[in-house]
């Protein structure tokens, strides 16, 4: 039997904020490369004093959204042990690990080794979840970033998946006048039937200009080239895809253009009950994993 029940690893403040979570609910918890958590000292965790320590005594292995980032584990603070290659040799046989985004090769390679792999981002209500929370950063920033209003702009949302589909909503409630351009005609379709205006994006670049917000969901280099120069210059772009973003961020410097890549809001924003909901699907899969817990359970 593991000393602790999970091992948090790296993350940002939504991984921080699980430690009081699960320790309020009775589990063992170790940690190391988190950011620091707020609270009574009697209910912080134990902190590790390396990454292999962490994870070599705990049943469970719990990382940021996205799980890795360049070759690393994705953490706030700046761990040099904290390599993917490392993670992946502290790993042993039936543990679990959950994360944001994990690689399918990794992945692979963990079921190699009968060791299971949950992704935060594949379950749909923890998506949909995470959308919400990201649809409402995304608005924060935009209120940040721009002096005039929301309501009554031109506002273009490029996708039409969970994010875009939430965003758009709550732009409209706001007052925006929101197009959305996609290149699949369902989604455009989609966004139709609930009264948003649609832009097939082969006619993107005629009337980009038309719009003062852009806030872009497709994790694809989609905005660059002609679709930049053609911008209005005052206009504000917010990206919110995962990796490398949706713009040429060096033609937009260039142009003058206030583009701005926006990650992680939900752990910049909500991170507790961003937490409180990643710890639910944890528990909800170490049952049904059987995974003992807590010294009793099994």
């Amino acid at each position: 039997m593991k000393q602790y029940d999970i091992a948090l690893i790296g993350g940002d403040a939504r991984i921080a904020y699980m430690a009081p979570c699960f320790l309020e609910k009775g589990y063992r918890v170790i940690c190391y490369g988190i950011m620091d958590v707020k609270g009574e000292e009697a209910s912080l965790p134990t902190y590790a004093d390396s990454m292999e320590i962490a994870i070599k005594n705990a049943a469970c292995v719990v990382g940021g959204i996205s799980l890795f980032k360049s070759g690393k584990v994705f953490s706030k603070k700046e761990m040099p042990d904290m390599t993917e290659e490392r993670f992946y040799k502290c790993l042993e046989e039936d543990q679990m690990v959950f994360g944001g985004v994990i690689p399918e090769r990794f992945s692979e390679l963990c079921s190699e080794r009968n060791i299971l792999c949950y992704d935060f981002m594949k379950d749909e209500p923890l998506a949909v979840f995470n959308a919400v929370a990201t649809a409402e950063g995304t608005i924060l920033e935009a209120l940040k970033n721009k002096e005039t209003n929301i309501h009554g702009s031109e506002t273009l949302v490029l996708g039409y998946g969970r994010c875009g589909k939430v965003l758009s909503d709550k732009l409209k409630g706001m007052g925006a006048r929101v197009t959305v351009c996609s290149r699949c005609q369902v989604e455009l379709a989609g966004a139709e039937a609930v009264g948003l205006s649609v832009l097939p994006i082969r006619k993107l670049e005629d009337n980009i200009h038309r719009f003062e917000y852009i806030y872009n969901t497709v994790p694809a280099v989609l905005l660059r080239g002609n679709l930049l120069t053609r911008m209005r210059r005052d206009v504000l772009v917010i990206d919110i895809a995962s990796g490398e973003g949706g713009v040429d961020y060096g033609r937009a410097e260039q142009l003058g253009i206030h583009a701005l890549h926006c990650l992680g809001l939900p752990g910049k924003y909500a991170p507790i009950i961003s937490a409180r909901g990643l710890v639910d699907f944890v528990i909800r899969k170490m049952e049904q994993g059987k995974v003992i817990y807590n010294g009793n359970k099994g």
